[in-house]
């Protein structure tokens, strides 16, 4: 390990055993401060640490949470100005990163691997909504509450499912085209599903809610695909930069839902958390069985299986924003993200020590 690292461990690890000690001593409000600085220190403490660095992101989203949890006021307004305003920007910002990390090849890949593409959006947009339906009837949440886990279910796939795919040593290639085409598609099946399912709960509004992802999502990728085909060599700077400024907008708009929504989240928030990582779980499992249904090989399974699981939740909490309920729809998506990460991490862990048949690979390639 670095010693940078060593000296940001060292002083995440001082910072937790200073809020123990505060909060033993009765006082709160000096312990509060020192357990947010802790947990963000060993959060960027463990990137120094190999074994643990794929857990580094979802421990500083255990920080921001426990930041907006605590000091919910600081993250609402400045001077009069609803930071809620800045989750569409930033998901526009997000998107691009997205898009220029992307090629017109990407939505090609349907014709090379017509099969898998099939299999994988139709298990992602059939699985996911339908169980997000059966989990929020099962709740008794808030109508709002309840369609937020319907929402998170109806989003595309999360361009994680990427990350997570070749850590897991399945298709990358597959996994790229079922990104793309998922997020192609979401302006017309995300709006359709969700009026669908969703609509028993809240009024859904599909055509706005329509314009909302062409605005927030395909308008920001498509200009991100065409700037990178033009400036393909000048833009190496933006692909090292854009992950960073991804991961901390993310961040952000995960600390905004938390300040608006948190009187709900405290309400509802276990039985919530515990109902999405079943919406999470049971996504893997369902998308690797549905693939296994349908004959893939092992490679392209697991390649389903994470792209059903991992879902758009930044998109889904820019809707709710848009829905002018991010406090309630937005909760769910909020819990979601931060929880594909580290089911995702735990996930491609383990398949990666799993090695995949060399037979497997000449079934299904793009």
């Amino acid at each position: 390990m670095k010693p940078i690292f060593k000296i940001v461990m060292g002083l995440g690890a001082a910072c937790l055993l200073a809020s123990l000690t505060f909060y033993l001593i009765n006082n709160q409000a000096v312990a509060e401060p020192f357990l947010i600085g802790g947990i963000v220190s060993v959060a960027l403490g463990v990137r120094g640490i190999s074994a643990l660095k794929g857990f580094a992101y979802p421990m500083m989203i255990i920080g921001v949470v426990s930041t907006a949890l605590i000091f919910p006021h600081y993250f609402i307004e400045i001077n009069g100005y609803k930071l809620s305003g800045l989750i569409t920007p930033l998901i526009q910002l997000i998107m691009f990163g997205m898009g220029i990390t992307m090629s017109y090849k990407d939505f090609l890949g349907v014709f090379k691997a017509p099969k898998g593409v099939f299999v994988g959006i139709l298990s992602h947009f059939t699985i996911m909504p339908l169980l997000g339906f059966a989990l929020a009837s099962l709740s008794n949440f808030s109508p709002e509450i309840a369609a937020g886990m319907i929402l998170i279910g109806c989003a595309p796939n999360a361009v994680a499912a990427n990350v997570i795919s070749y850590l897991a040593k399945a298709n990358l290639a597959l996994s790229i085209t079922l990104t793309s085409i998922a997020t192609l598609l979401a302006p017309f099946l995300t709006p359709l599903m969700m009026k669908l399912l969703g609509g028993s709960f809240i009024e859904i509004d599909v055509i706005a809610m329509m314009l909302d992802i062409m605005k927030m999502v395909i308008i920001p990728i498509a200009l991100a695909i065409g700037i990178n085909e033009l400036m393909k060599d000048r833009m190496k700077w933006i692909n090292s930069v854009m992950p960073v400024v991804s991961m901390f907008g993310i961040a952000f708009i995960i600390i905004i839902v938390t300040a608006v929504g948190r009187e709900s989240l405290l309400t509802v928030g276990p039985l919530l958390i515990l109902l999405v990582l079943i919406h999470n779980i049971m996504g893997y499992t369902l998308g690797y069985w549905s693939a296994r249904l349908f004959g893939m090989n092992e490679k392209d399974c697991r390649t389903i299986a994470i792209n059903v699981g991992m879902q758009n939740a930044g998109l889904s909490k820019g809707l709710a924003h848009g829905m002018g309920k991010l406090g309630t729809v937005g909760l769910a998506p909020m819990i979601y993200g931060p929880m594909m990460n580290i089911s995702g991490s735990i996930l491609a862990s383990y398949w990666k020590n799993k090695p995949v048949e060399e037979e497997d690979d000449t079934k299904t390639k793009i």
